[in-house]
């Protein structure tokens, strides 16, 4: 009898092979964009920061591929155990799981939250949801579609409540050498973290949020912290000499938006239309990458709060007090770009990994052409033709942009694969 593991890889292979001539999409990869659509226009308290969105990513991908799986049952379901017929439309279950679980997303963000279009986004999801529908013929096939998309979604979110979010945040301010603290607004308070209680979520996949704690930064007096050090005052400066015009661009250019979440469910939505992936096959792919992408973003800003780290622009100034002999303080030295939470590790490079290597996992190569668009520059679009380009490219552009050192990047990076790779171990096994 073949092994789960073997069946799984034999199944991927064909998917590998299996390129069509024409590439189309479907409607899990249509409410896949009109979920980050969604999301994205969200304030970031409210979850447009890429570490949030990137959950809510999760519970909307988890819910439809159980709907879809309820019908044509293939892998071990994720939380939706109860079967549907097989008649019932996978096309209204699709549409009916994303839009009960994004309607939900949009309602329960707390009242103390400003979020002045939340009435817009909710008209926005209601005229999608009947546009779907009105595609789908009446009848007992589109009523069974719905059922199974209310139960899947229904399923999801009473799993999800109650799981930490919006919850306190971590962060005690230590102003002992080597911590984080926040740079400052032009009105003097405080810029902070828009979204720091991902580091206490429940996870989707792991049993803790601290499962796969990375090493944790250099000691401050180690040769491997100055080599640090040095590497990002050099290349991630704003008025960097050394950093060339590419790499300021690409440093940018995955600065984007929603973040990685963005990055890779569109990259992925190419992968379904190329490949001509059924609704099926899509639900699975959306869900491996974006509740691996989810347990990742949890675990990495759980290390984040846990380790403190500061951030190169408050290293670099404060060279002159770490001990080390090899750093040079600089009182003027800033980063192409900032942000506010700790260092250590990279939140952009943890959910770059996650996701990857789920969508190395799930075509069984990473040997994959992802065409890859930013925010942050319309109308361009990068291609890499390997799973590890890209990877490689993001951990030098968060030393480009002055974000972080590499051993930040090096330990996500690898954080990100075990989060993937457990994931692929434990859940959505394919069925006898």
């Amino acid at each position: 009898m073949l092994s789960h593991r073997l069946r799984r890889l034999l199944a991927v292979a064909v998917l590998a092979l299996a390129v069509p001539a024409v590439a189309q999409a479907n409607s899990v990869t249509d409410w896949n964009k009109t979920a980050i659509d969604t999301l994205v226009a969200f304030p970031a308290p409210a979850g447009s920061a890429a570490q949030a969105l990137q959950l809510d990513m999760a519970m909307t991908q988890g819910a439809v591929y159980d709907a879809v799986n309820a019908i044509e049952p293939r892998h071990r379901p994720y939380l939706l155990g109860t079967p549907f017929v097989s008649t019932a439309s996978k096309d209204a279950a699709t549409a009916t799981a994303a839009y009960r679980v994004l309607s939900n997303i949009v309602t329960t963000v707390p009242a103390t939250i400003a979020f002045p279009n939340r009435a817009a986004l909710l008209t926005s999801l209601g005229a999608a949801y009947a546009a779907s529908l009105a595609t789908v013929p009446d009848g007992a096939s589109k009523d069974a579609g719905i059922a199974a998309g209310t139960a899947a979604a229904d399923a999801m979110i009473a799993a999800r409540a109650n799981d930490g979010r919006f919850g306190p945040s971590p962060w005690v301010s230590n102003t002992s050498l080597g911590h984080w603290q926040p740079l400052l607004n032009p009105d003097g308070s405080l810029q902070l973290d828009p979204a720091p209680w991902v580091a206490n979520v429940k996870p989707f996949l792991l049993h803790s949020p601290s499962q796969f704690r990375s090493d944790g930064p250099n000691a401050l007096g180690s040769r491997a912290y100055a080599r640090d050090v040095n590497e990002t005052e050099a290349l991630g400066s704003v008025t960097s000499s050394v950093r060339t015009a590419e790499q300021t661009h690409n440093a940018i250019f995955w600065q984007t938006a929603g973040g990685p979440a963005w990055l890779w469910n569109g990259a992925a939505r190419g992968l379904v239309g190329a490949r001509g992936l059924d609704l099926g096959d899509s639900a699975l792919l959306f869900a491996e990458l974006n509740l691996a992408s989810a347990d990742a973003s949890i675990n990495v800003w759980n290390d984040k709060y846990h380790f403190d780290a500061w951030r190169p622009w408050q290293a670099i100034h404060g060279a002159d007090l770490d001990g080390n002999s090899r750093t040079t303080a600089d009182a003027t030295w800033s980063a192409l770009i900032t942000a506010p939470y700790p260092e250590h590790p990279s939140g952009h490079v943890g959910l770059d990994s996650a996701a990857l290597e789920a969508l190395r996992i799930f075509f069984g190569t990473k040997k994959l052409t992802l065409d890859v668009t930013s925010s942050r520059f319309p109308g361009e679009t990068r291609t890499f033709t390997n799973v590890r380009e890209p990877l490689r490219e993001v951990v030098e552009a968060r030393i480009w942009a002055g974000l972080h050192f590499r051993t930040a990047d090096v330990q996500s990076k690898k954080l990100g694969r075990h989060v993937a790779r457990y994931m692929a171990k434990h859940y959505f096994q394919p069925l006898r």
